[in-house]
């Protein structure tokens, strides 16, 4: 029987994720910065395909790390311990903040996020857990519980509904119902606010805060100053567990090892998925304290999955960390301003109406200018969205960006190998997209 070509792959059965009927770009060949499509034609990749290919495309070191293990040991099961995945779990405690030294290994950042909640409840013996409006958990049946976006969240409790999360407010100014007028008076009302959802939740019935440490598909929004610091300083207050969503922001996306390192607060429980392997294989998991693994320790888990720890992608990690080690962190700090002074430039245009982030994660806001609302809110209204117009635009240009959650705003996060030049042809074909549709 002849191999079937990519083409009748596409037609007989291979189903992408988040589909619409719009065309589906297929990708074939990467390295670094750039990916090519069946046709040969190459994008910037400045998405980092789901902000996830940190150290970039083709990276040989983690490709050899890969093959390597694959040739030892390709499997373990997760109920006995491996070499390369004590070595991941010891190199990931040597980077994590404070006292976070205990691994437990998962699969993809929904399953992490459900495990640290799961945690997180057993330790303290409640039920709630407290998620920001607009976030992004995951969307298995748990973590779309836990997720702030309505898209994402009705589309899983269409026929069945979990229970045990409630909802507070982003520290956000922008179509926001705070007043603020300063950082310092957005940070106390968005703290105060928090607390007040915790006092009439009952802060006896509340395990945990999970939250981004900056936002990532919601919009990169960072916290105003000191709004970590209250958080935690609550969570302390009434024995709440705080937890850091690394998903997207960890392994140097923000300039830090973890973007809850910029903010010089320890959590809890930190999750990671994503940049962990550089997407090279799947791979998650949640970093713990002392006192919670021991409790693990004690208690037994009852509960796992048969690829977590999978050697080849702990491989992958530890590979991935010494390329991040070689560089890649700095420069992720240094090219982010760089990235900074670009994008605000196209605050030259009216239909933008905000830029913000941290690192390489940004978000480019479009709202009209007379009103300050978005052009189309796709919650709450149906239409020809011209932020998917901006979005079809650059890639057109040969640039690959994300939209936000909800998609008034597209994300922009390019691989840490980026450089000033590879910024300066993206945002350029940037600029000319929002021309075109604006």
């Amino acid at each position: 029987m002849a191999n079937p070509s990519p083409d009748a792959e596409l037609d007989s059965g291979a189903i992408p994720h988040w589909y619409s009927d719009d065309d589906v770009l297929s990708l074939v060949d990467g390295d670094g910065v750039t990916v090519y499509d069946d046709d040969g034609d190459a994008y910037l990749d400045f998405n980092s395909q789901l902000y996830c290919v940190n150290a970039g495309h083709g990276e040989e070191r983690i490709v050899d790390a890969i093959t390597a293990q694959a040739s030892t040991i390709a499997y373990v099961a997760s109920s006995k311990h491996n070499d390369a995945r004590s070595e991941l779990a010891g190199r990931i405690a040597g980077i994590a903040p404070g006292d976070l030294s205990n691994v437990f290994f998962s699969v993809s950042g929904s399953e992490a996020n459900e495990a640290a909640v799961q945690f997180a409840r057993e330790y303290t013996d409640a039920r709630k857990v407290l998620t920001r409006y607009r976030s992004y958990h995951g969307a298995t049946y748990g973590a779309a519980s836990l997720t702030g976006d309505p898209e994402t969240r009705n589309a899983m409790e269409r026929y069945v509904a979990t229970t045990g999360a409630a909802k507070f407010c982003p520290p956000v100014a922008h179509q926001s119902p705070f007043d603020a007028d300063t950082p310092a008076e957005l940070a106390r009302q968005a703290a105060d606010h928090l607390e007040y959802v915790i006092h009439n939740e009952g802060p006896d019935t509340i395990a945990a805060v999970l939250m981004e440490p900056i936002g990532g598909t919601s919009g990169a929004y960072p916290a105003p100053a000191d709004y970590w610091q209250r958080v935690r300083d609550i969570c302390d207050e009434y024995d709440i567990l705080l937890i850091a969503d690394e998903v997207i922001t960890g392994f140097g996306r923000c300039g830090e090892w973890f973007g809850i390192d910029t903010e010089d607060v320890v959590p809890d429980l930190l999750t990671f998925a994503k940049g962990v392997t550089s997407a090279y294989v799947p791979l998650a998991g949640v970093v713990t304290g002392p006192d919670i693994a021991a409790h693990l320790r004690d208690t037994g888990i009852d509960v796992g999955q048969t690829f977590a720890g999978h050697p080849v992608a702990c491989a992958a990690g530890v590979a991935a960390i010494d390329v991040y080690a070689d560089g890649l962190v700095d420069n992720a700090r240094e090219r982010g301003d760089y990235l900074e002074t670009r994008l605000r430039e196209l605050d030259a245009h009216d239909a933008v109406g905000d830029v913000r982030g941290r690192g390489l994660l940004w978000g480019v806001e479009f709202t009209d200018l007379e009103t300050g609302d978005p052009f189309l809110h796709p919650w709450v209204e149906s239409g020809d969205n011209p932020v998917d117009d901006v979005i079809d635009a650059a890639q057109e240009r040969g640039v690959l960006i994300g939209g936000g959650r909800p998609r008034t705003q597209l994300i922009i996060a390019p691989p840490l190998a980026v450089t000033d030049a590879d910024i300066d042809q993206a945002v350029d074909a940037l600029d000319d997209a929002i021309d075109a549709v604006f």
